[in-house]
């Protein structure tokens, strides 16, 4: 006998690569002070302040792409573009309020424009994924609810 699963869905793809990138923005750094030439850098990731929950919010979102599929054949109702969106919409508030906080904290101070970017990667890559996040949302309200 053979069980048939079903198709995981654009959104839900779209989804779980979001977290992944989200994911990987969380250990790249998020800010960096120093000079080169002096040693060490100060710099920090998303594991520092309400950065933390960017990072739950990925593994939140990886963990209900899984759900359907660890709970057999039965749908469950938790599995709903709701959810998803509850989770971006935590992720969002994380990261913005991270930004807040650098900010009030001095750690954004930019000897060149080009260092907007190169000083904290892992800020724009997280934020890039939680944008893929929000469109895999819209995209799920789209879908048909076979769940």
């Amino acid at each position: 006998m053979t069980m048939q699963r079903r198709p995981l869905g654009g959104g839900r793809t779209l989804a779980a690569l979001g977290a992944v990138v989200v994911l990987a923005g969380a250990v790249l750094p998020w800010w960096r002070l120093g000079r080169p030439g002096e040693l060490p850098p100060l710099s920090g990731n998303a594991f520092e302040g309400s950065g933390i929950l960017v990072f739950l919010v990925a593994v939140a979102t990886l963990a209900l792409v899984a759900l359907p599929y660890a709970m057999g054949d039965r749908p469950t109702a938790i599995d709903r573009w709701i959810s998803y969106a509850m989770l971006a919409v935590v992720g969002w508030i994380g990261l913005l309020f991270r930004v807040v906080q650098l900010t009030l904290e001095g750690a954004f101070r930019f000897d060149e424009p080009a260092q907007v970017f190169t000083n904290g990667p892992g800020l724009w890559v997280a934020g890039i994924g939680l944008g893929i996040l929000a469109r895999a949302v819209y995209r799920m309200t789209r879908e048909p609810a076979y769940r």
